[in-house]
């Protein structure tokens, strides 16, 4: 058996590297503050792109953060259906029209008989 195997080693089991002169990431405390008067002390990494504005209170509450003004919500979209599209290429007038014309066909196949092939 070859001498560097490591034996009595598992899945999951804790590294045998030492961390001692590796430096910690650098971070940054963000408090945050829900309404029942619940402090959250969030350590995030001083490279996140974004600090979120809320975050999740242990009581179940949105935390905000204190003396951070509010970033502004942006504009909802209004998810539109096929009828919204519809309307938006036709008018309801050109639409009974297409429907009448439609209805129209529909009545002189059922009163055409179909023809048997000999």
């Amino acid at each position: 058996m070859i001498e560097t195997s490591m034996r009595g080693t598992r899945l999951g089991a804790l590294s045998l590297e030492r961390d001692d002169n590796v430096p910690v990431a650098e971070r940054v405390m963000v408090t945050y503050e829900c309404p029942q008067g619940h402090e959250s002390v969030v350590p995030l990494s001083i490279e996140a792109e974004e600090i979120p504005y809320e975050w999740d209170c242990r009581c179940g509450a949105i935390a905000t953060r204190p003396h951070v003004t509010a970033p502004e919500k942006p504009e909802e979209r209004y998810i539109r259906s096929h009828w919204d599209m519809l309307l938006e290429r036709r008018t309801l007038k050109e639409l009974e029209e297409i429907y009448n014309e439609r209805l129209a066909l529909l009545n002189e196949m059922r009163e055409t008989p179909l023809k048997k092939s000999a």
